[in-house]
């Protein structure tokens, strides 16, 4: 599969936001200047930016809490993020919520709470829509290592194989479920290998590299769209940060992050298109300084927002009666 020099460079655009934008956050909540828990995706993003970049306009996502580069590439911004951190008004759920479980279906987002693969079911749903209404619409569902545990996950998987659903499953494999490692948490080699289990399609592809994440989610979005039914994509990556922020993750060796340290998904994508000349290094210094400036308006916009009335607390938790006429 070709891929336009157009698309690796936003690719690696995605890459480098993901990162600064959650170093940024880091940074904040660290200050204490944001209240409540923050979530990051260091070491991961690709897997998010990969799986995100390759759907399509009118296509649905579940992301869950490490996929910030969904949010980014489906178009809520740095800015309403940001707010939504501040818990100011601007933000994705107007100040109701200061963290990152957000979603806007405006922009084809499921919204979801932490309970981690609870959003296969709900893809499953969207994709079962799909199939209703005879659209050519896809539906993916991402969760981590641990969340492939829960009843819900095998419930989702179940179903969409035997409907044969346009879903495709990714599992972020960052090797911990918060600070259970993966050796405690199944004896099968490979995560795809569960898929078996419902005759689905499954591959496993390095978490590190967004290039293989973005040509193996574009494949099995074209195999779902067209009749084929559901996918199980492993990723196998590293979280190099703590569960969150407040988690100091003395329980993952050293040596194992310095291990992964070496395969940084950013440092992979660099040296992938200086080799292959598809930029320079003043192309990447062009995208750092985009990105930089990005942030900045970002917590400026979230600095100057206001904070919510209390009567928006009463706003959106009912559905809006039908006026008669």
């Amino acid at each position: 599969m070709d891929i336009k020099r157009e698309d690796l460079l936003q690719l690696y655009y995605y890459l480098k936001l993901t990162r600064r934008f959650e170093d940024r956050i880091s940074s904040l909540y660290h200050q204490g200047k944001i209240l409540g828990g923050a979530w990051t995706s260091n070491g991961t993003e690709a897997v998010s930016v990969g799986y995100g970049y390759a759907l399509e306009r009118n296509d649905i996502a579940a992301p869950y809490f490490r996929d910030m580069g969904v949010f980014l590439i489906r178009g809520i911004t740095a800015k309403r993020i940001m707010a939504q951190y501040f818990g100011k008004k601007t933000g994705v759920t107007g100040g109701k919520e200061g963290n990152v479980h957000i979603g806007d279906i405006n922009f084809g987002v499921i919204g979801f709470p932490s309970h981690l693969a609870d959003n296969y079911p709900v893809g499953t749903g969207a994709a079962l829509a799909f199939k209703m209404r005879g659209e050519k619409r896809v539906a993916v569902a991402c969760t981590g290592d641990g969340g492939t545990s829960r009843g819900d996950f095998h419930e989702a998987m179940n179903f969409a194989a035997v409907r044969k659903l346009p879903i495709v499953f990714i599992c972020n494999n960052n090797q911990y479920a918060y600070s259970t490692p993966l050796r405690l948490q199944m004896t099968i080699k490979n995560v795809a290998e569960r898929a078996l289990a419902y005759d689905m399609p499954s591959k496993t592809v390095d978490g590190n590299n967004v290039v293989e994440i973005y040509k193996a989610a574009k494949e099995a979005y074209e195999v779902a769209r067209n009749g084929g039914g559901p996918t199980f994509i492993e990723c196998k990556t590293m979280r190099m940060h703590g569960h969150s922020e407040h988690d100091s993750a003395k329980y993952v060796p050293r040596e194992l992050l310095e291990e992964w340290k070496k395969k940084d998904p950013i440092l992979n994508m660099e040296k992938y298109l200086l080799e292959n000349t598809i930029a320079r290094k003043e192309d990447m210094e062009g995208i750092e300084l985009r990105v930089k400036k990005e942030i900045e308006e970002a917590e400026a916009f979230a600095e100057e927002s206001p904070y919510p009335e209390p009567d928006d607390g009463l706003k959106g938790l009912y559905a809006t009666p039908i006026e008669e006429v």
